[in-house]
């Protein structure tokens, strides 16, 4: 028979203990007593049951990397294995190392919050459900649509750049056109946007972050303060807003069903952090 790695086959039945240590909550619902194992399960360690269905899922996955069937032998070693997983789990909880382990609370907490989620998870939404969803949520479902903009630009080596730009901002609000602005008080643009509406990722590769999202508030008709960027000042003139339309429902009801659920694991966990947080006993100080 081929000579199985210890440490190989203790990572492929999930046995690092920071896992093991985060799925410790069960070890209470895993707790069995008496002389006589129950049928579901093959052994028990400090009273503590490992569940026959937890046996056969370890060796289906060393049955994967085998090409001979397995042998007395080599169940065995299966179940030695789960055996030291169980007792690594116990030893790390005497050791408390779910509290005082940065890394094993970050798996615990995971761990917690990934069974809130798949609890709420596996019940689908009806069509009558998921339809007000759609409708609710149009706008999330549409993307950013797009944006028509204009701009007077003040380079960032112009001496008194940024008097001259609050300078043009004044004199947009006051009614003069953009080509007279411009013309008094700009410098050539290194790279203008096409006078046109543009997606909002698009508009993102000539504005930059910082621009865009002062773009983003302006309400169509509105001139923006002077905003900075490395290249200079930037005063923008909204011209238009084009909200984008949703696809039809029949043609993202996958990602609209995705989308429904994974909120809905959201408001478990919340359910679930709000029932903790009213059973414990929390104290805090007083915070800066």
């Amino acid at each position: 028979m081929r000579r199985i790695d210890r440490s190989t086959l203790l990572l492929s039945l999930g046995a690092g203990l920071g896992l093991l240590i985060a799925a410790a909550g069960l070890l209470a619902s895993g707790r069995v007593t008496g002389t006589e194992l129950p049928g579901d399960v093959v052994a028990r360690v400090n009273g503590v049951a490992i569940r026959l269905d937890d046996y056969r899922r370890a060796m289906a996955s060393v049955e994967q990397d085998r090409r001979e069937p397995p042998d007395d032998a080599l169940r065995r070693h299966v179940l030695d294995r789960l055996i030291d997983d169980e007792l690594l789990v116990q030893r790390g909880l005497e050791l408390g190392l779910a509290r005082v382990d940065p890394r094993v609370r970050r798996e615990l907490a995971s761990a917690v919050t990934a069974s809130s989620v798949a609890a709420a998870a596996p019940r689908q939404p009806t069509h009558a459900e998921l339809e007000a969803f759609y409708a609710a949520e149009a706008a999330f479902f549409a993307g950013g649509g797009r944006l028509h903009l204009r701009q007077v630009f003040v380079a960032a080596d112009t001496p008194d750049g940024g008097a001259r730009a609050a300078h043009a901002a004044e004199r947009l609000r006051a009614g003069e056109s953009l080509a007279t602005v411009r013309q008094a008080l700009g410098d050539p643009d290194p790279a203008p946007p096409p006078d046109a509406p543009l997606p909002i990722v698009k508009l993102a590769d000539y504005l930059g972050p910082t621009a865009l999202r002062t773009a983003l508030g302006l309400a169509p008709g509105t001139v923006s303060d002077p905003v900075r960027s490395a290249a200079g000042w930037h005063v923008l003139v909204l011209v238009a807003r084009h909200d984008a339309e949703p696809p039809p429902l029949a043609e993202i009801e996958g990602q609209v069903r995705e989308e429904w659920q994974r909120r809905a694991g959201e408001r478990a966990l919340r359910a679930q952090l709000a029932e903790l947080r009213a059973r414990a006993d929390v104290e805090v100080a007083a915070v800066p």
